[in-house]
């Protein structure tokens, strides 16, 4: 008997980590619906999965994370168009630079309201149409264990350590309903969030050299990881944080 398709919804679909984890989905039979502000771009990335995947189905839709009435309405027009929900995976976020001392309250707000108040939000829809047997794996980043020190700042730092907390606090609360948390932690990756502080030769060199593979990981690299956490193989891993740095976080 044919094993019916996985439905998921990614946010931060429209580039980087969310949008090369829609694709390693659709390899592998999800149906996706992305959320992103950029709506154009996750429709764009719901269309190149179509293309390659035949078979799968995708959309994209516009949602600011850190808005409750837009995740309700977006996470109510997934369901619809997916027509059950069997994974989650929180890829939305923003980063910051700003020095400690120099980061004003508004900015430090902003960061937590999109990292983890955005990240709690989705996992709350979720779990509201989630049945035993759905996944949700949120990204954090090794910002979040180490305290930043790469790229992003206290902002940043607190707020995917705080994304860390939150995603085992809800493996505690949502195991009774069947449904799997986990986080990746991923380290400096090829993405557009980060492409201006990776764009300073002097500030790539010295993130790269933090790693013992000596570079920077590719945002296909963490949706990997990703899909693992969703898939069946990883039935008995709950409440965990894969971290995914390239030999950084390394006891």
């Amino acid at each position: 008997m044919n094993t019916p398709p996985r439905a998921c919804i990614v946010t931060g679909s429209a580039s980087g980590i969310g949008a090369a984890t829609v694709l390693a989905l659709a390899a592998a039979g999800y149906h996706t619906v992305g959320l992103d502000l950029n709506t154009d771009g996750a429709q764009r990335v719901a269309m190149q999965a179509e293309l390659e995947y035949p078979g799968t189905r995708h959309d994209g839709l516009l949602c600011d994370v850190a808005e409750e009435a837009q995740v309700v309405a977006a996470f109510h027009h997934a369901h619809e168009f997916l027509g059950s929900l069997d994974a989650l995976v929180t890829s939305a976020g923003v980063v910051d630079t700003t020095p400690f001392m120099d980061i004003s309250v508004e900015q430090f707000r902003r960061i937590h309201d999109v990292n983890v108040v955005g990240t709690w939000l989705c996992m709350r829809e979720a779990a509201k149409v989630m049945k035993p047997g759905a996944t949700i794996c949120a990204v954090a980043s090794i910002a979040g264990l180490r305290g930043g020190g790469l790229s992003g700042t206290a902002a940043y730092a607190s707020s995917k350590g705080g994304v860390i907390a939150l995603a085992k606090n809800a493996a505690r609360v949502l195991a009774a309903q069947g449904i799997r948390v986990n986080t990746v932690s991923p380290g400096a990756t090829e993405t557009p969030m980060i492409a201006k502080p990776l764009s300073n030769p002097a500030h790539r060199q010295r993130i790269e050299n933090l790693a013992a593979q000596q570079r920077i990981g590719r945002a296909e690299e963490i949706a990997s990881g990703i899909v693992y956490l969703l898939s069946a193989q990883a039935s008995f891993t709950h409440g965990a944080n894969l971290v995914i740095d390239g030999g950084i976080l390394m006891p």
